[in-house]
């Protein structure tokens, strides 16, 4: 079982408010309440570098398709390779339920 260091009762709160939520619309109404645009922004922007990282793209290239800065690239990158797993268990799913549909 994976242990987050970031666990604590407030993010297994939020966690547990991700989760419930059913469709797109619920989703787009946390994030506005919950989020800045600037951060949905960002937390966007990320997931497409890791899918583009995913998918064998450039550093060059994601720049010009996203207008990230490289050390945000660098950092998703790390993730990916590095990380507790997240971008790319989320990346998968969600490739399959595109195949599914």
């Amino acid at each position: 079982m994976f242990s987050s260091r970031l666990q604590n009762e407030q993010t297994d709160n939020l966690a547990r408010a991700f989760l419930a939520l059913e469709d797109m619309e619920e989703c787009y109404r946390l994030f506005e309440d919950l989020f800045t645009i600037r951060e949905i922004q960002d937390l966007s922007q990320r997931l497409e570098v890791a899918f583009l990282l995913k998918n064998q793209a450039t550093y060059t290239e994601i720049v010009e398709k996203t207008g990230v800065s490289t050390a945000t690239i660098g950092r998703v990158n790390r993730a990916l390779n590095y990380g507790a797993g997240g971008y790319q268990r989320v990346l998968d799913k969600m490739v399959k339920r595109n195949t599914d549909e």
